[in-house]
């Protein structure tokens, strides 16, 4: 078998936006004190986990994350962080800052469901991408193949300076950036549930297929007193 590398996405921390359920794509909030003390939780759990590199996106709320998380790491004083705007969030276009329910809402009666739950349940995200550019007045909102085509380069760059290193890789990201993206390289991961902030996802690479090790992991938390 090759060596490999492994990826471990960690969702950015509770921002203000989250906490108002607000869409938040490529608008930026910073984190809240929850959202900072659940990161550092989340650092401490990862904190004997040797990262041989750090990426984030340029978006503020990542980039405190990754922060957070090396100050707790062992190894954390020696990394850089590598800002990547391919891994943005989604765009939500002219919907962003909207209110979280509204929206889908809106999205849902395009779509023509008998309700929100039901379209998750029965769409697939590139169908609930594209109604969702088609419901932006301004249809500026990202379409499934505008996202796809940005985030694939900047996993093909990864790839490309990672495979078969044996190197582990941390990339801290955005909810629906993840989720969006393991949805289409992992196999075995159906209908993947929303991530929870600070959540770590872990998926080796090897043998030109991603396998995946751990989706929303939270279990690793460890508080002060731990």
């Amino acid at each position: 078998m090759e060596e490999g590398c492994t990826f471990y996405f960690v969702r950015h921390g509770q921002t203000y936006f989250n906490h108002y359920r607000r869409m938040q794509g490529w608008s930026n909030t910073p984190l809240t004190p929850e959202g900072r003390e659940d990161v550092r939780s989340s650092g401490r759990g990862l904190a004997d986990v040797a990262f041989d590199a750090a990426y984030t996106t340029d978006l503020s709320r990542t980039i405190e994350t990754a922060t957070i998380i090396l100050e707790e790491n062992k190894k954390g004083k020696e990394m850089t962080l590598h800002p990547m705007p391919e891994f943005r969030e989604v765009f939500f276009g002219s919907f962003e800052g909207n209110d979280v329910d509204e929206t889908w809402g809106k999205v849902n009666e395009l779509m023509g469901y008998s309700s929100v739950a039901e379209m998750w349940a029965e769409t697939s995200i590139p169908e609930q991408m594209n109604a969702f550019k088609e419901a932006d007045p301004y249809h500026d909102a990202e379409d499934f193949l505008t996202f796809w085509l940005r985030v694939e380069q900047g996993l093909l760059k990864l790839i490309d300076k990672h495979r078969d290193t044996g190197d582990k890789v941390m990339i801290v990201a955005h909810g629906n950036t993840i989720r969006y993206l393991l949805n289409n390289l992992v196999p075995e991961l159906e209908n993947p549930q929303p991530l929870l902030n600070a959540s770590v996802s872990v998926v080796k690479y090897y043998n030109g297929r991603y396998h995946l090790e751990a989706y929303n992991e939270v279990g690793h938390f460890k508080n002060l007193e731990n």
